[in-house]
């Protein structure tokens, strides 16, 4: 994999000075046209051997192109708020917006390969973790993200003279740490963990490109020329190009008969009945919160139903039993115009809470599979991937001690009709009700559809959905709360 870098490419001043001008007002092009269309974003990661000119390189860059459209983001040890949440947490959050550039220094491939090579994991590990970038690198070229992969490349003989001579020289002195000479003499074991991961993880949407990185012109023009070519051959293309598969309908049941047709809206459940247990529930859920156990952990809820199930009320009584310090909700709308220059998960991997923490969901990440699906905002190819999509991302918090629980209320068409005109004749509840929420109602058999198709997809072992019979609201909130306490309960060992 890396024999042809190891061949001593070189280019001669001259050459390079030759074809330098031409490709930085060629790159600049591309780049201010990139910003204009606005169509998708570049993320560059620059890896590879100490000594190989990784910052030169992105210096190199930000000097050629506008660094006012490029954000960089240089990726050392995790620091707390990183340790808290999902490994992909903070590579998700430094993403570009579409028709900028971000690029690398350092990724999620350096938390993988390196530990590996310090022995922090075991071969089943680092695969493990190849194959989250995989999913992770395949979501992005989902959503339109154009990635390039460098691996600047150095011989280990040439790696040796190279630091000696940055060493040796008190204007470069600085550049060389006690890291460069400890990954020297790991030279052998990281580049055969460099080899499997590239192996893994090259791919048609995400490519990875080795350069020698011995000649500084050579290195500069390589890498230069492949990123015009890259942004040359998206851009020529007359629409987003975006890696998909065929997409294959859905098959409804032969007998047309829907899993919620089957659940019991109507249950009987009193007012005295409601007060009592509430309290006693509310006390158990701040006791749970403050469990010592529960440092370990967070917790996410995540509220979808009928409009008008009752969602706020069941979250109220929530968050009377917690720590204000503890929990947030976030309320999910339309996408704001800068969550639509992101791949589409963003805006909910930034609100990801920390480890003894509560984040509590007002509408989710499910939209995709349900509005955007009915409304016809997204393609089917593109609400269809929504479920593996959704799966992986919920997945990722469960391994990071996560407790995720979803809740979908139900209620009939009848009862919102009711709860609709109350609303319009309660003057403190007319913000509750909108033309939205009418518009929404015509089409309650397509919704209907489309949250059992959800639900037939996204409740698995580890992040099932409860589904809650909603059209008596004092059962919908107690049945929430006392599935929220069973499930810390369980986890916690309370």
């Amino acid at each position: 994999m890396f024999e042809s870098a190891e061949i001593g490419h070189v280019i001669d001043k001259s050459t390079y000075k030759a074809e330098e001008a031409a490709l930085r007002e060629a790159l600049l092009e591309v780049q201010y046209e990139l910003k204009q269309r606005g169509e998708f974003p570049l993320l560059l990661l620059i890896h590879g051997m100490d000594g190989a000119g990784r910052g030169e390189t992105l210096n190199q860059i930000n000097e050629w192109l506008d660094p006012r459209l490029i954000h960089t983001a240089a990726f050392d040890a995790p620091n707390d708020d990183a340790r808290e949440r999902p490994w992909m947490w903070r590579y998700w959050r430094e993403l570009p917006a579409k028709g900028r550039i971000g690029m690398f220094f350092g990724s999620y491939y350096s938390d993988a390969l390196f530990d590996r090579v310090d022995s922090k994991t075991n071969r089943d590990a680092f695969d493990k973790q190849l194959f989250d970038i995989l999913r992770f690198e395949r979501m992005l070229a989902n959503d339109g993200v154009l990635v390039l992969k460098f691996w600047l490349h150095l011989a280990e003989d040439k790696q040796k003279k190279r630091l000696k001579l940055l060493e040796k020289d008190p204007a470069t002195a600085w550049r060389v740490t006690e890291a460069d000479w400890k990954h020297h003499g790991q030279y052998s074991r990281i580049k055969n963990n460099a080899e499997h991961m590239m192996r893994l993880t090259n791919t048609a949407y995400a490519p990875w490109l080795v350069v020698d990185g011995e000649d500084a012109n050579y290195r500069s023009l390589t890498v230069g020329r492949a990123l015009l070519q890259a942004l040359q051959q998206r851009l020529a293309l007359d629409h987003v190009w975006q890696a998909r598969s065929d997409v294959a309908a859905i098959t409804p049941p032969a007998d047309n008969k829907l899993l919620l047709e089957s659940l019991q809206l109507d249950q009987a459940f009193s007012k005295d009945d409601y007060k009592q247990q509430l309290e006693a529930l509310q006390g158990r859920l701040n006791g749970l919160t403050r469990h010592p156990k529960f440092a370990e952990h967070s917790l996410v809820l995540a509220f979808e139903g009928n409009d008008a199930a009752g969602k706020g009320g069941a979250i109220r009584r929530i968050t009377q039993a917690l720590d204000a310090r503890r929990y947030r909700i976030v309320p999910v709308a339309a996408p704001t115009e800068e969550e639509r220059a992101m791949p589409w998960l963003w805006r909910f991997w930034r609100h990801v809470p920390g480890k003894g923490k509560v984040t509590i969901f007002d509408r989710t990440w499910y939209g995709r599979v349900l509005v955007e699906r009915v409304e016809g905002f997204a393609e089917t190819a593109d609400w269809m991937r929504g479920y593996y999509e959704i799966n992986d991302f919920e997945h990722q918090l469960r391994d990071n001690n996560a407790i995720v629980l979803k809740f979908w209320l139900a209620i009939s068409a009848d009862e919102q009709l009711s709860r609709f005109k109350s609303r319009e004749e309660t003057g403190f509840k007319r913000f509750k009700i909108t033309e939205e929420d009418w518009r929404n109602r015509d089409k309650w058999d397509d919704y209907k559809v489309a949250v059992c198709d959800m639900i037939d997809r996204t409740s698995t072992s580890a992040v099932p959905w409860t589904l809650v019979a909603a059209n008596n609201k004092y059962y919908a909130r107690i049945k929430i709360l006392t599935t929220i306490c069973e499930a810390l309960e369980a986890k916690l060992g309370a």
